[in-house]
């Protein structure tokens, strides 16, 4: 397993939601010069999917080097096809991410994006609509989905090109000659530093030698925490090594604050409440978001330190898909953070002991049956969780 290794001298700049992300992500393709190397769970058939699969085209017909990699289920193989006929009739390269799960069942949760290999993008957002909900029967959203990308520039950005560029050639078959190509360019020189001197890592999670990086940054943050925790997620359900943590923090009096998504999956929700009574009784406050889809991945702990990412606080992100955060040790870009998390907290709705104490025995029931059943999935296909 990697440790996490943090550079100097980068400027991270935090985007909140399409509304942020989406014309700033158009903005860097439109001016892209050389290359684009792009990642992304969903990209939806609907007019934010649109506008961004025009940009990639547009760099591809004046000549930029463009690829780009959807996930197979993420994106759905009958739309990943018509999108994959468009951007390679302009020149683009495009993949698909173990497509009818031939490589087994992880997932590319991954969404990344360099362009020159002097920005790049980081983070939750997939490419579609905010105010479109992203599963079932992709119903209006109340709200526009919370979710969080950074924008990154400095000698970081070559950290996240070369993998960008290594899992582009784990996705496909390419002969010696091509990947002898791919490997040259990742020998270019790094990107000079800016403005703001922040000291971030990029972390990612695979199977093979960084199976528990995001979790080990985590964990580290959680182990040196001495007065706050702030960490939202759509999905909580992290082995027992995380929840340890979380409470080990509380204990010895960190302040630490859940706000967890709810309303998506029932099963998921089961999953998270059978672990309220536990939390609560240790002292972790649990908020649970209402007020729209909650899809951010992002955590705050004391003055300086956060992260975003792709990453939930669950065994499929943890233990099984491929999945990319970016860590910040940085006052600064941490309290922009903790503002942005403090007003999802305020939208939300705290949980109460009591709220569980007059529950009957069969709600009690099926919370512990659906974990017991997640418990036992997550065993057989994630190494690692407990």
């Amino acid at each position: 397993m990697r440790h996490v290794t943090f550079v100097d001298n980068n400027d991270v700049t935090l985007l909140e939601s399409g509304t942020a992300y989406f014309p700033a992500l158009v903005a860097a393709l439109d001016a892209a010069r050389y290359d684009v190397l792009f990642e992304t769970y969903i990209f939806a058939e609907d007019p934010t999917g649109v506008e961004v699969r025009d940009a990639l085209v547009r760099a591809a017909r004046r000549g930029v080097k463009v690829r780009v990699l959807v996930d197979w289920i993420g994106t759905e193989h009958r739309p990943a096809q018509r999108l994959g006929t468009v951007l390679m009739e302009a020149g683009v390269q495009y993949r698909v991410f173990n497509p009818w799960c031939r490589r087994g069942i992880a997932r590319s949760h991954r969404k990344i994006v360099v362009v020159d290999r002097e920005l790049a993008f980081v983070g939750g957002i997939n490419i579609n609509d905010d105010w479109q909900c992203d599963h079932a029967d992709k119903h209006r959203l109340p709200a526009p989905r919370w979710d969080f990308t950074v924008q990154v520039r400095g000698p970081l950005v070559t950290e996240i090109h070369d993998e960008a560029q290594g899992q582009w050639l784990r996705a496909g078959r390419l002969k010696l000659r091509q990947r002898i190509e791919l490997f040259k360019e990742m020998r270019k020189e790094p990107a000079q530093s800016c403005e703001f001197p922040a000291k971030a890592a990029f972390v990612v999670r695979d199977n093979l030698r960084n199976r528990g990086t995001i979790q080990r940054a985590y964990l580290q943050a959680l182990g040196r925490a001495k007065d706050s925790v702030l960490l939202a997620t759509p999905y909580f359900a992290p082995g027992r090594k995380f929840r340890k943590a979380l409470a080990h923090a509380a204990r010895r009096g960190v302040r630490v604050t859940l706000l967890i998504g709810v309303g998506e999956f029932v099963i998921q929700d089961m999953v998270a409440h059978s672990f309220y009574p536990k939390l609560l009784a240790d002292g972790i406050k649990v908020v649970e978001y209402r007020k729209t889809q909650l899809h951010a991945k992002v955590a705050v702990v004391d003055d300086d330190w956060a992260t975003v990412g792709s990453s939930n606080c669950d065994g499929l992100s943890l233990f099984l898909n491929q999945e990319a955060n970016v860590v910040v040790l940085d006052e600064r870009f941490a309290a922009t953070m903790r503002e942005h998390i403090e007003r999802g907290i305020a939208d939300g709705v705290p949980v109460r002991p009591e709220d569980y104490a007059g529950i009957g025995w069969i709600r009690r029931a099926s919370y512990g049956l659906a974990y017991m059943v997640y418990k036992l999935v997550m065993r057989i296909f994630a190494i690692g969780y407990a």
